[in-house]
C-alpha cells in the first residue's frame, strides 16, 4: 500500500495551519508527524488520526472505523487510528480542528507512557568497581 508523493502532498497542504507538518514513510505508508509526534497514520490513499476515549465518538458517529493491520500471523490488529471522514476535506477548518484533536490524543497516550529507566545490570560494569577491579588491587 505505498503512498503517492501527490497524496502526501494534499495532506501536508491541507494539515499547514498546524504548522510544521511533515510526513515519513514507514512500512508501506506513512506517519503524519508534527515536531516528533505522530498523531495521523497513512495507509494508500487513506488518513487516520490518532484517537482516545475523547474523540473516538466523533468517528464513529461519522461511520469512520479504525486503521485494521493484518501481520503475517493472521492475527487482525485494530489500530488506535481511524479514517478521517471523507467530508472534512471540504471543511478545512473542521479537518483542522479534528487534527488538533488527534494531537492531544497523541499527547496523552505518550503522557500515559511509563518513563523507561534504566535498571543498574544495564550500565556498564566498568563504571562500577568491583572486588576484582585491577585498580583496587595495588
Amino acid at each position: 500500500m505505498a503512498v503517492s508523493p501527490e497524496y502526501k502532498e494534499f495532506v501536508a497542504e491541507q494539515l499547514e495551519p498546524l504548522g510544521s507538518v511533515r510526513i515519513r514513510n514507514m512500512f508501506g505508508g506513512a506517519g503524519v508527524y508534527l515536531d516528533d509526534l505522530m498523531f495521523g497514520l497513512i495507509a494508500g490513499e487513506t488518513l487516520f488520526f490518532k484517537v482516545d476515549d475523547r474523540n473516538r465518538a466523533d468517528y464513529v458517529a461519522e461511520g469512520s472505523g479504525p486503521f485494521i493491520y493484518e501481520p503475517p500471523s493472521g492475527k487482525t490488529i485494530a489500530m488506535s487510528y481511524y479514517e478521517l471522514p471523507e467530508r472534512l476535506y471540504d471543511e478545512p477548518v473542521e479537518l483542522i480542528d479534528w487534527a488538533r484533536k488527534a494531537l492531544d490524543a497523541a499527547l496523552a497516550t505518550k503522557a500515559a507512557k511509563p518513563v523507561p529507566r534504566k535498571s543498574w545490570n544495564t550500565r556498564k560494569k566498568a563504571a562500577r568497581p568491583g572486588k576484582h577491579d585491577a585498580r583496587l588491587e595495588r
